[in-house]
Protein backbone atom coordinates (compact mmCIF):
# COMPACT_ATOMS: atom_id res chain seq x y z
CA UNK A 1 0.00 0.00 0.00
CA UNK A 2 1.25 3.49 -0.79
CA UNK A 3 2.80 5.21 2.21
CA UNK A 4 0.75 8.29 3.15
CA UNK A 5 3.90 10.30 3.83
CA UNK A 6 5.20 9.43 0.35
CA UNK A 7 1.91 10.54 -1.18
CA UNK A 8 2.12 13.85 0.67
CA UNK A 9 5.73 14.32 -0.41
CA UNK A 10 4.79 13.71 -4.05
CA UNK A 11 2.00 16.30 -3.87
CA UNK A 12 4.24 18.84 -2.13
CA UNK A 13 7.02 18.39 -4.69
CA UNK A 14 4.66 18.70 -7.64
CA UNK A 15 2.90 21.84 -6.44
CA UNK A 16 6.20 23.36 -5.35
CA UNK A 17 7.74 22.94 -8.79
CA UNK A 18 4.59 24.32 -10.42
CA UNK A 19 4.75 27.43 -8.18
CA UNK A 20 8.41 27.96 -9.03
CA UNK A 21 7.58 27.92 -12.73
CA UNK A 22 5.14 30.86 -12.65
CA UNK A 23 6.64 34.31 -12.18
CA UNK A 24 4.70 37.00 -10.29
CA UNK A 25 4.77 39.13 -13.44
CA UNK A 26 3.13 36.35 -15.44
CA UNK A 27 0.46 36.11 -12.76
CA UNK A 28 -0.18 39.86 -12.95
CA UNK A 29 1.24 40.63 -9.52
CA UNK A 30 3.18 43.78 -8.69
CA UNK A 31 6.33 42.81 -6.79
CA UNK A 32 9.59 44.25 -5.52
CA UNK A 33 12.25 41.91 -6.89
CA UNK A 34 14.83 42.68 -4.23
CA UNK A 35 12.53 41.36 -1.51
CA UNK A 36 11.95 37.96 -3.12
CA UNK A 37 13.84 34.93 -1.87
CA UNK A 38 12.16 32.20 -3.89
CA UNK A 39 11.67 31.68 -7.63
CA UNK A 40 8.13 31.88 -8.90
CA UNK A 41 5.10 32.37 -6.70
CA UNK A 42 4.96 32.24 -2.93
CA UNK A 43 2.30 30.08 -1.30
CA UNK A 44 0.36 33.10 -0.11
CA UNK A 45 0.34 34.48 -3.67
CA UNK A 46 -1.10 31.25 -5.02
CA UNK A 47 -3.73 31.40 -2.28
CA UNK A 48 -4.64 34.99 -3.18
CA UNK A 49 -4.91 34.14 -6.89
CA UNK A 50 -7.05 31.09 -6.08
CA UNK A 51 -9.31 33.00 -3.68
CA UNK A 52 -8.55 30.83 -0.64
CA UNK A 53 -6.77 31.49 2.62
CA UNK A 54 -3.00 31.19 2.76
CA UNK A 55 -3.32 28.78 5.67
CA UNK A 56 -5.58 26.48 3.68
CA UNK A 57 -3.29 26.49 0.65
CA UNK A 58 -0.30 25.59 2.82
CA UNK A 59 -2.27 22.64 4.20
CA UNK A 60 -3.32 21.66 0.68
CA UNK A 61 0.24 21.70 -0.65
CA UNK A 62 1.43 19.67 2.32
CA UNK A 63 -1.29 17.07 1.74
CA UNK A 64 -3.03 17.92 5.00
CA UNK A 65 -6.24 19.43 3.62
CA UNK A 66 -9.25 17.15 3.86
CA UNK A 67 -11.19 16.65 0.65
CA UNK A 68 -10.64 19.93 -1.22
CA UNK A 69 -13.65 20.76 -3.36
CA UNK A 70 -13.43 20.60 -7.16
CA UNK A 71 -13.87 24.38 -7.21
CA UNK A 72 -10.85 24.90 -4.98
CA UNK A 73 -8.73 22.52 -7.04
CA UNK A 74 -9.85 24.28 -10.22
CA UNK A 75 -8.88 27.65 -8.76
CA UNK A 76 -5.44 26.38 -7.69
CA UNK A 77 -4.88 24.76 -11.07
CA UNK A 78 -5.77 28.01 -12.80
CA UNK A 79 -3.49 30.04 -10.53
CA UNK A 80 -0.61 27.68 -11.29
CA UNK A 81 -1.47 27.58 -14.99
CA UNK A 82 -1.64 23.80 -15.09
CA UNK A 83 -2.11 22.09 -18.44
CA UNK A 84 -4.54 19.23 -18.95
CA UNK A 85 -1.96 16.54 -18.15
CA UNK A 86 -0.81 18.42 -15.06
CA UNK A 87 -4.35 18.90 -13.80
CA UNK A 88 -5.10 15.20 -14.22
CA UNK A 89 -1.88 14.38 -12.37
CA UNK A 90 -2.85 16.72 -9.53
CA UNK A 91 -6.20 14.95 -9.23
CA UNK A 92 -4.40 11.60 -8.95
CA UNK A 93 -2.02 12.92 -6.29
CA UNK A 94 -4.91 14.28 -4.24
CA UNK A 95 -6.84 11.02 -4.66
CA UNK A 96 -3.92 9.10 -3.15
CA UNK A 97 -4.58 10.95 0.11
CA UNK A 98 -8.17 9.65 0.21
CA UNK A 99 -8.45 6.48 2.33
CA UNK A 100 -11.02 4.89 0.01
CA UNK A 101 -8.72 5.26 -2.98
CA UNK A 102 -5.64 4.07 -1.14
CA UNK A 103 -7.44 0.93 0.04
CA UNK A 104 -8.69 0.07 -3.42
CA UNK A 105 -6.89 -2.86 -5.04
CA UNK A 106 -5.01 -1.68 -8.12
CA UNK A 107 -4.30 -3.61 -11.28
CA UNK A 108 -0.69 -4.72 -11.59
CA UNK A 109 1.43 -3.62 -14.52
CA UNK A 110 1.65 -6.73 -16.69
CA UNK A 111 4.57 -7.77 -18.89
CA UNK A 112 2.92 -10.03 -21.45
CA UNK A 113 0.61 -9.49 -24.42
CA UNK A 114 -2.06 -11.80 -25.76
CA UNK A 115 -1.59 -13.92 -28.87
CA UNK A 116 -4.18 -11.75 -30.58
CA UNK A 117 -2.09 -8.61 -30.07
CA UNK A 118 0.89 -10.28 -31.74
CA UNK A 119 -1.36 -11.26 -34.65
CA UNK A 120 -2.36 -7.60 -35.03
CA UNK A 121 1.28 -6.53 -34.98
CA UNK A 122 2.31 -9.06 -37.59
CA UNK A 123 -0.60 -7.99 -39.81
CA UNK A 124 1.10 -4.60 -40.29
CA UNK A 125 4.18 -5.62 -42.31
CA UNK A 126 4.75 -2.14 -43.80
CA UNK A 127 4.49 -0.06 -40.60
CA UNK A 128 6.84 -0.35 -37.60
CA UNK A 129 4.88 -1.09 -34.42
CA UNK A 130 5.73 -1.78 -30.78
CA UNK A 131 3.75 -2.46 -27.60
CA UNK A 132 4.89 -1.08 -24.23
CA UNK A 133 3.46 -1.21 -20.74
CA UNK A 134 3.30 1.58 -18.14
CA UNK A 135 6.95 0.99 -17.17
CA UNK A 136 7.96 1.36 -20.84
CA UNK A 137 8.99 -2.28 -21.10
CA UNK A 138 8.93 -3.25 -24.77
CA UNK A 139 6.58 -6.24 -24.67
CA UNK A 140 6.11 -7.01 -28.35
CA UNK A 141 6.99 -5.73 -31.82
CA UNK A 142 6.42 -6.60 -35.42
CA UNK A 143 9.40 -7.23 -37.69
CA UNK A 144 9.88 -3.56 -38.62
CA UNK A 145 9.48 -2.41 -35.04
CA UNK A 146 12.20 -4.86 -34.02
CA UNK A 147 14.51 -3.41 -36.68
CA UNK A 148 13.94 0.17 -35.51
CA UNK A 149 14.33 -0.64 -31.81
CA UNK A 150 17.10 -3.23 -32.20
CA UNK A 151 19.61 -1.53 -29.82
CA UNK A 152 17.00 -1.47 -27.03
CA UNK A 153 17.07 -5.27 -26.99
CA UNK A 154 20.83 -5.41 -26.39
CA UNK A 155 20.60 -4.37 -22.72
CA UNK A 156 20.62 -7.09 -20.09
CA UNK A 157 17.21 -7.88 -18.72
CA UNK A 158 13.83 -7.05 -20.24
CA UNK A 159 14.03 -4.43 -23.01
CA UNK A 160 12.94 -1.09 -21.63
CA UNK A 161 12.95 2.24 -23.45
CA UNK A 162 13.77 4.34 -20.38
CA UNK A 163 16.64 2.10 -19.28
CA UNK A 164 18.08 2.25 -22.79
CA UNK A 165 17.82 6.04 -22.97
CA UNK A 166 19.55 6.72 -19.67
CA UNK A 167 21.76 3.70 -18.96
CA UNK A 168 23.10 3.26 -22.50
CA UNK A 169 23.12 6.95 -23.30
CA UNK A 170 25.89 6.88 -25.91
CA UNK A 171 24.09 4.43 -28.14
CA UNK A 172 20.73 6.02 -27.37
CA UNK A 173 22.02 9.33 -28.68
CA UNK A 174 23.15 7.56 -31.84
CA UNK A 175 19.71 6.02 -32.36
CA UNK A 176 17.79 9.15 -31.37
CA UNK A 177 19.42 12.34 -32.76
CA UNK A 178 16.93 14.41 -30.74
CA UNK A 179 17.81 12.61 -27.54
CA UNK A 180 17.18 15.58 -25.25
CA UNK A 181 13.58 15.93 -26.34
CA UNK A 182 12.89 12.21 -26.13
CA UNK A 183 14.51 12.07 -22.70
CA UNK A 184 12.30 14.92 -21.46
CA UNK A 185 9.16 13.25 -22.83
CA UNK A 186 10.10 9.85 -21.40
CA UNK A 187 10.62 11.12 -17.86
CA UNK A 188 7.44 13.19 -17.98
CA UNK A 189 5.53 10.11 -19.14
CA UNK A 190 7.03 7.98 -16.37
CA UNK A 191 5.92 10.63 -13.86
CA UNK A 192 2.33 10.12 -14.92
CA UNK A 193 2.58 6.34 -14.96
CA UNK A 194 4.24 6.25 -11.53
CA UNK A 195 1.29 8.28 -10.25
CA UNK A 196 -1.13 5.80 -11.79
CA UNK A 197 0.71 2.78 -10.39
CA UNK A 198 2.15 3.88 -7.04
CA UNK A 199 2.01 0.31 -5.68
CA UNK A 200 3.96 -1.27 -8.54
CA UNK A 201 7.24 -2.49 -7.05
CA UNK A 202 8.90 -2.88 -10.43
CA UNK A 203 8.05 0.74 -11.26
CA UNK A 204 9.57 1.91 -7.98
CA UNK A 205 12.69 -0.18 -8.66
CA UNK A 206 12.99 1.23 -12.18
CA UNK A 207 12.77 4.83 -10.95
CA UNK A 208 15.29 4.06 -8.23
CA UNK A 209 17.73 2.44 -10.65
CA UNK A 210 17.53 5.32 -13.11
CA UNK A 211 17.82 7.95 -10.37
CA UNK A 212 20.89 6.24 -8.91
CA UNK A 213 22.74 5.65 -12.15
CA UNK A 214 21.81 8.61 -14.36
CA UNK A 215 22.32 12.27 -13.50
CA UNK A 216 20.35 13.17 -16.64
CA UNK A 217 17.37 11.22 -15.34
CA UNK A 218 17.66 12.67 -11.80
CA UNK A 219 17.63 16.22 -13.13
CA UNK A 220 14.52 15.62 -15.19
CA UNK A 221 12.74 13.65 -12.48
CA UNK A 222 13.21 16.54 -10.05
CA UNK A 223 11.33 18.86 -12.43
CA UNK A 224 8.07 16.98 -11.81
CA UNK A 225 6.96 17.55 -15.40
CA UNK A 226 4.17 15.30 -16.65
CA UNK A 227 3.07 14.35 -20.14
CA UNK A 228 0.67 11.70 -21.38
CA UNK A 229 0.91 9.41 -24.42
CA UNK A 230 0.18 11.58 -27.44
CA UNK A 231 0.73 11.34 -31.16
CA UNK A 232 3.89 12.96 -32.46
CA UNK A 233 7.04 12.57 -34.52
CA UNK A 234 10.11 10.58 -33.45
CA UNK A 235 13.45 10.92 -35.20
CA UNK A 236 15.60 7.80 -35.66
CA UNK A 237 19.04 7.40 -37.18
CA UNK A 238 19.45 4.00 -38.82
CA UNK A 239 22.79 2.85 -40.29
CA UNK A 240 21.10 1.61 -43.47
CA UNK A 241 18.74 4.49 -44.35
CA UNK A 242 20.07 7.40 -42.31
CA UNK A 243 17.86 9.84 -40.40
CA UNK A 244 14.10 9.21 -40.35
CA UNK A 245 11.44 11.54 -38.95
CA UNK A 246 8.55 9.16 -38.38
CA UNK A 247 5.09 10.30 -37.27
CA UNK A 248 3.40 7.94 -34.83
CA UNK A 249 0.07 7.24 -33.19
CA UNK A 250 -0.40 5.81 -29.70
CA UNK A 251 -3.35 3.46 -29.16
CA UNK A 252 -4.44 2.00 -25.83
CA UNK A 253 -4.98 -1.66 -26.72
CA UNK A 254 -5.53 -3.20 -23.29
CA UNK A 255 -7.06 -0.83 -20.77
CA UNK A 256 -6.88 -3.44 -18.02
CA UNK A 257 -3.14 -3.87 -18.48
CA UNK A 258 -2.23 -0.31 -19.54
CA UNK A 259 -0.60 -1.51 -22.75
CA UNK A 260 0.03 1.06 -25.48
CA UNK A 261 0.51 0.23 -29.14
CA UNK A 262 2.75 2.70 -30.96
CA UNK A 263 2.46 2.57 -34.75
CA UNK A 264 4.77 4.64 -36.93
CA UNK A 265 2.77 6.03 -39.84
CA UNK A 266 4.83 7.61 -42.64
CA UNK A 267 2.63 8.66 -45.56
CA UNK A 268 2.83 6.45 -48.67
CA UNK A 269 4.82 8.11 -51.40
CA UNK A 270 7.01 10.11 -49.03
CA UNK A 271 10.74 9.69 -48.46
CA UNK A 272 10.22 8.29 -44.97
CA UNK A 273 7.75 5.70 -46.22
CA UNK A 274 10.15 4.60 -48.96
CA UNK A 275 12.96 4.34 -46.41
CA UNK A 276 10.82 2.19 -44.14
CA UNK A 277 9.97 -0.11 -47.05
CA UNK A 278 13.69 -0.38 -47.81
CA UNK A 279 14.20 -1.46 -44.21
CA UNK A 280 11.44 -4.03 -44.60
CA UNK A 281 13.05 -5.43 -47.75
CA UNK A 282 16.46 -5.51 -46.11
CA UNK A 283 15.06 -7.28 -43.05
CA UNK A 284 13.26 -9.86 -45.19
CA UNK A 285 16.43 -10.52 -47.21
CA UNK A 286 18.53 -10.80 -44.05
CA UNK A 287 16.18 -13.37 -42.54
CA UNK A 288 16.06 -15.28 -45.83
CA UNK A 289 19.87 -15.40 -46.01
CA UNK A 290 20.03 -16.60 -42.43
CA UNK A 291 18.01 -19.75 -43.19
CA UNK A 292 19.77 -20.65 -46.46
CA UNK A 293 21.98 -23.77 -46.20
CA UNK A 294 25.66 -23.06 -46.61
CA UNK A 295 27.39 -24.27 -49.72
CA UNK A 296 30.00 -26.92 -49.17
Amino acid sequence: MVDRDAARAALRAFLGTRRARVSPEEAGLAVIASRRRVPGLRREEVAMLAGISAEYYVRLERGQATGPSPGVVDAVAQALRLGDDERAHLDRLLAELTPEVRKRRRRPVTDTVSDGVQVVLDAMPTLPAVVQNARLDVLATNALGRVLYAPVFDLEGPPNSARFLFLDEFRARELFPRWERIADDTVALLRIEAGRHPDDRAMVELIGQLSTRSAAFRTRWARNDVRSHNAGVKVFKHPLVGELALPYENLLIDAAADHTLTVFTPRPGGAEYDAVQLLASWNTASRSDAVQPRER
